[in-house]
């Protein structure tokens, strides 16, 4: 089960996610509560772990400025987390070695997200309002095409990460305020529970085991 720590603001933040074992950084550049300079995101990423994913978040940026950026402060990823068209995301994917397409739950743009070789690495699903940090009806991520890797965020914590996991069977989960103690603020328990519990579910769908209301584990409905 792929993790992204997003939203993070200091290097304290940055390397406590990697110490928690999050597979990636998520660093915001668009309005927000968590966005954070470029400047100050080169320097961070100059102290991680060098195989970190570190990814920048946009919103309806023009891709000449995405690029500048990932490549200015030696980011690895971008998200783009807005209306971006199909063009805008195929500029970004010559340039970025990794790229997230960012689409609301429920959005149209869901059925042919991921299809075509300039297409997006990866699709996550967010609540409606994008950033809201609000859970939305998880049947709405069902619209994905078979076969892309989807992450799942929108309100997730520590407390629904399992729950969240074993009703969408998402490739990978994101979290940003779920995981604080103030808004731009990692919460070192709640990030350690989130990446520990996350893991724990995405291990239980591979060996065909699932949590249920009545025990810690039983059988899958599917499993064998």
């Amino acid at each position: 089960m792929f993790v992204k720590v997003c939203g993070v603001t200091n290097e304290d933040d940055a390397l406590l996610a990697v110490a928690m074992g999050a597979d990636a950084v998520g660093f915001v550049f668009a309005p927000s509560p968590r966005q954070v300079h470029p400047e100050v995101v080169r320097d961070i990423v100059k102290r991680l772990p060098h195989d970190t994913l570190t990814i920048g978040v946009f919103r309806n940026e023009i891709p000449e400025r995405v690029i500048d950026i990932v490549e200015r402060t030696g980011l690895k990823g971008a998200q783009l987390h807005g209306g971006e068209t199909a063009e805008d995301l195929r500029l970004v994917r010559l340039r970025v070695q990794f790229v997230i397409q960012a689409l609301p739950a429920g959005d149209a743009r869901l059925a042919g997200a991921g299809a075509g070789p300039e297409s997006a690495d990866v699709v996550l699903i967010d609540a409606p309002e994008p950033g809201s940090g609000t859970v939305f009806d998880w049947s709405l991520a069902e619209g994905a095409p078979d076969g892309v890797r989807l992450i799942l965020a929108g309100g997730l914590n520590p407390d629904n990460v399992e729950q969240a996991i074993r009703k969408v069977r998402p490739w990978g989960v994101d979290a940003a305020s779920g995981l604080e103690s103030s808004p731009g603020r990692k919460d070192a328990t709640k990030v350690r529970l989130f990446v520990a519990r996350a893991r724990d579910a995405g291990r239980a769908l591979e060996e065909g085991w699932a949590p249920t209301d009545e025990g810690p584990y039983d059988w899958a409905e599917d499993g064998t």
